[in-house]
């Protein structure tokens, strides 16, 4: 059954192509970061091969965000599709979602890399906490999303949200990183250098979240 389209910013507009490809490319980039989530959580677990899953179909869904990016810049630039500033308006947004996708890609990256190493527990448990989180950061700048034109205060009040959720995630960045000093005289030198890159690209995509956020705020106030 295909999804129900909740984003009323689209429904409100005329149906175009370039809507349709917008809302598709926003909810894939949003999949990323579940599937995240759920791969460092196998990992954690050492369920590797589960979550080798998990990390496959990320990629899979991350060239879709790519591939449907590139189709939604054509279809929008063609000029007819919708006036002009919500034209720049779905760019700009299209943009910074590609980019959270490219990031949640980049973890994945160093998590697969990890498969072979030692990681102590603490560690593993930390990088799902913060991947937890990045899920709420992004349920929360998808529901702020939705309701752009519909509830505009409802809108800025959750994009105000997901600016404090990434709070919560840098200061867990930064604790995970502080752990180095407890765990770096057994952990393998090259290990340490991946696991570094990892919570850096969660902390990036975190911070991806926020920066699309607060440009939801400025939308929300315009309508």
């Amino acid at each position: 059954m295909a999804e129900k389209k909740s984003y009323d910013w689209f429904e409100q507009r005329r149906k175009t192509r370039g809507l349709e490809l917008a809302h598709e490319q926003i909810t894939k980039a949003f999949d990323t970061v579940t599937l995240l989530h759920k791969a460092t959580k196998c990992f954690s677990e050492k369920n590797f091969a589960e979550a080798k899953k998990y990390i496959e179909s990320l990629y899979k869904a991350e060239e879709e965000v790519d591939q449907l990016r590139e189709d939604t810049f054509m279809e929008l630039s063609k000029g007819a599709a919708l006036v002009s500033d919500y034209r720049e308006d779905l760019l700009h947004l299209v943009k910074r979602l590609d980019t959270l996708a490219d990031h949640t890609k980049d973890s994945a990256r160093c998590l697969e890399m990890l498969a072979e190493a030692e990681i102590p527990q603490e560690l593993t448990e930390k990088t799902v906490f913060m991947t937890s989180k990045l899920v709420e950061t992004a349920q929360t700048l998808r529901s702020s999303i939705e309701k752009v034109s519909s509830a505009p205060s409802e809108a800025i009040k959750e994009a105000r949200k997901v600016g404090e959720i990434e709070h919560h995630i840098d200061n867990e960045y930064l604790k995970t990183k502080g752990l180095f000093i407890k765990y770096g005289v057994n952990m393998n030198c090259g290990a340490m250098v991946i696991f570094d890159d990892l919570i850096e690209f969660i902390e990036q995509a975190a911070d991806m979240c926020a920066d699309t956020a607060d440009y939801i705020q400025v939308l929300a106030s315009r309508e």
